[in-house]
Formats: C-alpha cells, structure tokens, sequence
C-alpha cells in the first residue's frame, strides 16, 4: 500500500500471476486494501468472498506506521525515564546531521516535557542495581497520565538493555492501573544508546494504537469477508511476522513497503544470473533503493523517519522523495527543482485530469513522448496529453524562458541526477563497483530511467521484472517469516571460549525458535543464522560479520572483521584489541515455495504496435521509434533499441543499441550498450 497506489499481486497454483492496482485511500488507508480485492474478483470473474476463501497466504506491507508519524496523527504519549534524564528526548546526541543548517530546527518531540517524568532507581552499565526502582514515583507518574488523557506509555530506564527488570516492573505496574499499550526500551531496542533507545520507545508508543488497531480490525475484516488464515506483515528486516506478534511493537512496521525488496531481490536473482544486485523501485512519490552484494543485503540498526531516531534491525533502504508524481517548479532565485514534494494519489499529476496543476514527472514523460495518453491499470489511471503540456508551461517553461519541451526534458535531467546520488549512497560509497552489479527496475516509473541510471552507473545489464509495476507486492509473497533476536554481550574477543560462545548463541536461538514455534513452524521449516558485531577497543561504532558457524574459533572470527573492517575503511589494525558487542540469531520460518510463472515460447517475430516520436537525449534529439505491447513479447524474442515496451504497470524506455531479451518466465533482460546517453 503506497502513497499514490495500492497494489494486489496473486499468484494461482499454476503459477498465473495476475496484477491489480487501485488508487491508495489516504483518509481510511483499508480502503484501498479491500477497494483492490474488490477488482481481483471481478476482473477474474469471482466474488471477494470465494477468492478469499480460496486464499492460502495473504500478506500485507502497509504505509500505516509511517504515515502515522509522517503525518502527527498518533496517540497522546508519556514517557517514564530515569531520574536526571528526562530532557535526553529533546536534547538527542547534541550534534547537527548537518553541520551547515545549523538553523534548521529539529523536529518537535513526540512527548512534551511535562509527560516525560522521572522516576528514581538506577541500573549501572553492566545491569546490576546500584538503588532500587521507586515505585511510588510510577504511581505518581501513572496517575498523572491519567489526569492529562495519555492513552500509550513509552519506557526507558538507563542500562535497561543489560537488565530489563526495573522497565519491566514499572510496565507491570501500568498494566494494573489500566494503561493497554505500553512499549518497553529494553524489548523493542535492546542496544547501548539511551537517546536512541528512547526515540523509538517512544515512537512505537506514538504510532501503536492506530497502526495496531488498524491491522487487527483490517485482519477481522479479512476473516469475516472469508479469509481463512490471519495475515501476514513486512517488517523492517524484510521478513513477515503475524498480526499478533507485530502488536508490542508496530514500529517494525515503518519501512513494510521498502523492505519488500529484498525478498523480491533473492527472487528475481537466480533469473538475473547475478547476486551483486541494486533494486530501484520508483514509484508515484519515491525511490527506494536496496543493494545486495555477493547475496547478502545491508542490515543496520539505527534508521530515521522525518527525523526520528530509530534503533532495530532494519533493512538498509536509501529513499528520496523521487517518482512519477515528484512536483517541478522554479524557485524564488529563478533555479529549477524537481522534489522532494509528490503530487500524491489525488489530486496526482496535472495529466490525471483530477484537478492538480503542478508540473510532475509524469506529465514530462508524456510531454516528451516516452508515456502516451489514455488508459493505464485497467482504467485505474487516465493520462491526458493537453493538460501535461498546459501545466510545464505554465509552471516550468515560461518561468525558465524555455520551450516546453526543453523545459520537460530538464525535469528528466535534474531527477535522474537524485536518482544517480541515490543509488551511490548504498553502493559507491560503500566501496562496491557497481560495473559488476546487475540494476533491477522496479515499482510503475522504474523502467522508465532504468537504462539511463545503468549507464551512469556503469552498469553492464539491467533487469525488469515482467511485473515491476507491482515489484514490492510481488516480493512480499516470497517473503519468509523472520524474527531476529539481538543482545548485548561485551566481552573481549581474545578472552571468549568457543563454547561459551556457542553457549550463549544457543541460549539466543532457543528465543528464536519459541517464536518461530508459536507462528505454526515446526522444526523442518526452521533455519537459524548467526552473526556478531564486534569493534576495536575504544572505537563507538560496530562491524557486523557472519558466523557460519557458533563454534569458530578467535582467529577465524578476527580475520573475517579485519577483511570486513578493510572494505569499509581500507585499513586495518594487525594487533588492534577487539572486543564483541552484541550477538544475533536470525531465525527464518521458511514458507512453501510459490509455482512459478510459465510463459510460451515465442516461435515468430514480434511487431510493433505503433510508431511514436520520442525524445531520446540531447544527443539525439527526437526520433520516430517503434512501441511494442508487453504482453505481445515472450520468452525467446529479443530486440534493439531503441524502443519503448507497454506493460500494464509499467512501461520500459530501451536505449540506442541496447538489447532487450526476454527470459524464460517473461522478465525484460537489458544488455546496455556503450551509445549516447538518454539526457
């Protein structure tokens, strides 16, 4: 469920996949949800009813949690907070992400300072109490959210992460009194770190009673509409987790969308013959960008949404605010800009026809030949050309004293270099060369600045999936279940045995499991995998490795940091003291594998369907090229370009000398050439 479109991706036991998309319900985002199911039975000649009842696996990602936060709509929130630390919320680590906008002013504070109240008792670093929790202020502090209508209770006490018990007998405590949601620090974020620990305490607090309630009540409706089965959720870490686990803490749920990706990474891998791979998935607002190297994705534990602070395993995902409702203009100095603002679902782009007139990507595309006119998504979207051309005029062109064409293709220009910047972030900058990575086009507008991205990448292939108008709602579906289990262990890595290493990997594993168990797995369907974060001594920030197996032994364990620690920083310290952080167990409930798609070979030439003139870069200037229909392309055709390719969802812009072949279940393989580029 994003921003401008809901997306429904079923996949039949035969492996027939079929695509719905319907605009998103800002207002009652389950809307949208069931407003998609409604169409998939009609269009497949069904009732909602018996296509439900027919359904083994549902899955949902929803923008709820963000858009809760995003938007300022959660629930009045106290925060409990050590004695002498109730301003850390406010104060946050006392530095500026950005030096040189020193004015700009943090975001405002989920919990104002009268609702953050102290309570006295102390924890020290290693967890043991040094004075005892005092219950009276909880009593006080419980009776004084009462009083000013708090309806969720974030709490972090100090150095609950070594020891959980003072936050636990205060949320026992609240529990009596009647408080219904309450988050704990030590359960959602268990990690060094007070002020992070509390930001996403808080948050989930803030976002826990719409999100949740949302989910439970859409989850009831689902079951009383015929579904068999609760749902399915995405979570930060790209895995899915049920209803009912997600409930104590909703803040997993704030990248649902983006996350998506990696199980559509790990799936479209194996057809893209590669496992260094780069996801951009662009949709109506934004691009999400996800690498994966060698098959392994980036995981971190600390992320910001609109400015706050959050600290759980998350997949690392890029976003800027870039997609084919991103709104153009020029600003006060006379400068084009492109974003970060989007046009949103309604009124969208000014070609919708909805009564929006701000110039946006879309309307470029269409302006340049690239998109036509008409029909998109089953009637879902209608683009019209006149009013494209009217609002880049109005709202670029003349501004710039340039032709609306110009005009169009500088908007193309400018976003294209977002969408570069984006892609370095997680790749170049991380030290990979992405000549040997593979760029996988996703999400309506993807397709559409593939093959330039690629190039300017240095990319040699791209690929797209025959559905990448619905990438994340395809990936959700060959998502497995995954719950990590992250704790806190300081210790030298030269003074650890391997058994107690083993010891305390197994006793981590055993939670795990008790999780996976509790979701209906059994022990077949179980697989664990095991990593550590490790440091130099007196360094702040961690290195996270894999370990293959728990009883490695130190040397193992320390040349396989120093090789990590080398890519990262390209150096190493031979002697250098290292200590273990923090120990985690990735535990999967692996689902059964879908059936996949089966297309017929072709056994003649494709045709084009129409000839359009199109700008094609500066370079090149407008040409008259051939347009063909996606669902006229199989596996076995392969063709030149340029061209333009017309899917339902999507439409593919294949550059000068490019090669489009399509695979064996119907994807667009693109071999870039070294021609001119598409600006």
């Amino acid at each position: 469920m994003g921003g401008t479109f809901t997306d429904l991706v079923i996949i039949a036991g035969n492996g027939a996949q079929h695509v719905f998309k319907v605009p998103s319900v800002p207002r009652n985002p389950a809307d949208g949800v069931l407003n998609a199911i409604a169409a998939a039975a009609q269009t497949l000649g069904s009732t909602t009813t018996r296509l439900l009842q027919d359904c083994t696996l549902f899955v949902h990602g929803s923008t709820v949690a963000t858009n809760t936060l995003l938007e300022r709509k959660g629930a009045p929130v106290g925060l409990l907070t050590t004695a002498g630390f109730r301003d850390s919320l406010e104060i946050r680590r006392g530095m500026r992400e950005n030096p040189w906008r020193h004015r700009e002013p943090n975001p405002e504070v989920l919990v104002p300072r009268r609702m953050r109240l102290p309570v006295r008792g102390r924890l020290d670093a290693k967890g043991n109490e040094t004075s005892k929790l005092e219950v009276s202020d909880v009593e006080a502090a419980a009776e004084k959210f009462r009083e000013q209508g708090v309806e969720s209770v974030a709490v972090c006490f100090l150095h609950s992460y070594a020891n959980p018990s003072h936050e636990r007998a205060a949320a026992e405590l609240l529990r009596r009194v009647g408080f219904r949601w309450i988050s704990l620090s030590s359960d959602i974020s268990p990690f060094i770190g007070e002020y992070e620990r509390s930001s996403t305490a808080a948050v989930n607090a803030y976002i826990a009673p719409r999100t949740v309630g949302y989910l439970k009540e859409l989850d009831a409706a689902l079951k009383a509409m015929g579904l068999r089965h609760s749902m399915l959720l995405i979570q930060n870490n790209g895995g899915a987790i049920s209803v009912e686990q997600i409930a104590a803490k909703p803040a997993a749920l704030l990248l649902s969308g983006p996350a998506a990706a990696v199980a559509a990474l790990t799936y479209y891998g194996g057809a893209a013959g590669s496992n260094d791979l780069i996801s951009m998935e662009i949709g109506g607002t934004s691009c999400d960008v996800v690498v994966m190297n060698k098959g392994n994705i980036e995981i971190t534990d600390h992320f910001q949404i609109a400015g706050h602070h959050l600290a759980m395993p998350s997949v690392e995902v890029h976003s800027i605010g870039a997609g084919g409702g991103t709104i153009a203009g020029v600003d006060g100095a006379g400068m084009l800009f492109v974003g970060p603002q989007g046009a949103g679902a309604n009124p969208g782009p000014a070609a919708y026809g909805l009564g929006g007139d701000d110039a946006t990507i879309t309307d470029a595309q269409i302006v340049l030949g690239r998109l036509r006119a008409g029909s998109y998504a089953r009637g879902a979207v209608m683009l019209d050309a006149d009013l494209a051309t009217e609002a880049i005029e109005r709202k670029v062109a003349r501004p710039l004293g340039m032709s609306t064409e110009r005009a169009a293709a500088g908007m193309l220009e400018l976003l294209e270099q977002h969408l570069l910047h984006a892609v370095q972030r997680l790749s170049t900058e991380r030290g990979y060369d992405t000549r040997g990575f593979t760029l996988i086009a996703g999400g309506g507008a993807g397709p559409l600045h593939a093959a330039s991205i690629g190039r300017m990448l240095n990319c040699r292939n791209v690929f797209v999936p025959r559905l990448s108008g619905a990438y994340c709602a395809l990936g959700m579906l060959h998502a497995d279940v995954r719950h990590d289990v992250v704790r806190l262990h300081l210790q030298l890595l030269n003074e650890i045995s391997p058994n107690d290493l083993l010891s305390a990997f197994r006793s981590h594993e055993l939670e795990a499991r008790r999780a996976l168990a509790e979701g209906g797995f059994d022990e077949s369907r179980m697989v664990f995998r095991y990593e550590m974060d490790l440091r130099y001594l007196g360094q702040q920030w961690d290195v996270r490795i894999n370990v293959e197996d728990p009883r490695f032994g130190k040397e193992t364990l320390r040349a396989a940091f120093e090789k990590e620690y080398g890519r990262l920083y390209g150096h190493h310290q031979p002697d250098g003291v290292i200590e273990i952080t923090k120990l985690r167990v990735i535990a999967l409930g692996i689902l059964p594998p879908l059936a996949e798609a089966v297309c017929e070979t072709a056994n003649d030439e494709p045709r084009p369907y129409e000839t359009r003139r199109v700008f094609l870069g500066k370079a090149r200037g407008w040409s008259m090229i051939d347009i063909y229909r996606g669902d006229q392309l199989r596996p076995g055709h392969v063709l030149r370009g340029p061209l333009i390719v017309e899917e339902e969802t999507t439409t593919l812009l294949i550059g000068p000398g490019d090669i489009l072949k399509v695979d064996a279940a119907g994807n667009f393989a693109i071999h870039l050439s070294n021609e001119e580029s598409l600006q």
